[in-house]
């Protein structure tokens, strides 16, 4: 368990979420970490130790994943009484010195040369606001792996999984792309269950963490065909005299996780960013009615339509602009400079340079010779009269 603490682009990312979370193979259910060609992944909180040096001589760790936001952050104004404002300002500069090593950290790791990640610890509380603390908090690149990291079921000490689809959204209306899903045998079962309620959460390619050797009878299947990490290692499992993997220049209660697959492979689908077996406008798709004898008769499959994805603000802009275009040229005189100067270029030749549509002199005049000035009205004085 962890520590408190375009078109295009939208294939590849589904490409990559639908990668990692189907490469599972029976054998990677079964003590994966003992192949040697499994990458593997460390996950950290900010007081956990590392000799960085002696880490990077581990070549099967391929990504470091850092914890970033906890929960809300904490009132930068302080008030009540003095040990309220001791607390609250504790809490502050806790939270500016937990980032401040955060970033540091995300500089040293990447200089090794190893994948970084960020995750956010759900708590109770407002799910936008906790997903704008993430963002700000770890400041993701593109190449980035994001995690959404949710320890149980109960609302009252864990963000509720209402919330956390919220939460989910959020981040993907300000990244563009969605987190991983980190969470234990329990609550994904759960979530895996009530997938029908829970569409975009059972999506999310799962970070598994079970501690047993064997995960096979117990992993859900039904939802998830396989994982994107499995986090095996870690304090309920390690300690001085025994440990599934050591990796060096960490803790022995440090957290490890396994890829099925190899360390290339992982390091070209590390950041993933999409849904698993549905593309990203599955968040905007509706239930296909079902006749009521059906429903009634039961074993019914619930199928969904895909509809449009609401449009971005740029898209409404350019279609107001063009509209706005049309309407106003439709007031619009006709540009006096356009207009041939020629003697004698009354509304008779107006008419017929309108109607040919030609520029060239010669055109101009064959126009001018065919117009009809008795059925264009002519307003020339006919003086033969006289």
């Amino acid at each position: 368990m962890k520590k408190p603490a375009r078109p295009l682009r939208r294939l590849a990312l589904l490409a990559a979420a639908m990668a990692l979370g189907t490469a599972a193979k029976a054998s990677d259910f079964s003590e994966p970490w003992k192949n040697a060609d499994r990458a593997l992944v460390i996950d950290a909180y900010e007081y956990n130790a590392i000799d960085w040096a002696q880490l990077a001589t581990d070549k099967r760790v391929v990504g470091f994943i850092n914890k970033a936001s906890d929960g809300l952050p904490p009132p930068y104004f302080c008030f009540g009484g003095e040990t309220d404002v001791k607390l609250c300002k504790a809490l502050w500069k806790r939270y500016a010195v937990t980032r401040e090593l955060f970033q540091t950290r995300k500089v040293v790791a990447k200089a090794l040369g190893l994948k970084w990640g960020a995750y956010h610890l759900a708590r109770p509380g407002n799910p936008v606001e906790q997903a704008n603390n993430f963002v700000d908090f770890a400041e993701p690149a593109p190449d980035d792996l994001i995690a959404l990291d949710i320890e149980g079921i109960d609302p009252t000490q864990w963000m509720s999984l209402e919330d956390a689809e919220e939460f989910v959204r959020q981040v993907h209306r300000r990244l563009g792309r969605f987190p991983v899903l980190y969470s234990n045998g329990k609550t994904a079962q759960y979530i895996a269950d009530n997938r029908y309620t829970y569409r975009l959460l059972s999506r999310l390619p799962l970070w598994y963490a079970r501690y047993k050797p064997d995960i096979e009878v117990h992993f859900p299947m039904g939802n998830w065909q396989g994982y994107a990490l499995w986090q095996f290692s870690a304090r309920a499992n390690c300690g001085r005299f025994s440990c599934p993997y050591r990796v060096p220049g960490t803790p022995n209660d440090i957290d490890v996780s396994v890829a099925p697959m190899k360390a290339e492979e992982l390091r070209r689908q590390w950041a993933v960013g999409g849904l698993i077996d549905v593309p990203p406008d599955y968040l905007a798709s509706i239930p296909v009615p079902i006749p009521r004898e059906a429903g009634l008769a039961g074993k019914v499959t619930i199928t969904y339509a895909d509809v449009a994805t609401p449009p971005t603000i740029e898209e409404l802009v350019a279609v107001l602009g063009a509209r706005w275009n049309k309407f106003r040229d439709g007031f619009r005189m006709p540009v006096v400079k356009t207009v041939p100067q020629r003697p004698g270029f009354g509304i008779v030749q107006y008419v017929a340079w309108k109607r040919a549509g030609q520029r060239t002199p010669e055109q101009l005049d064959a126009a001018f010779a065919a117009a009809d000035p008795v059925s264009t009205a002519s307003t020339t004085p006919d003086r033969s009269r006289r």
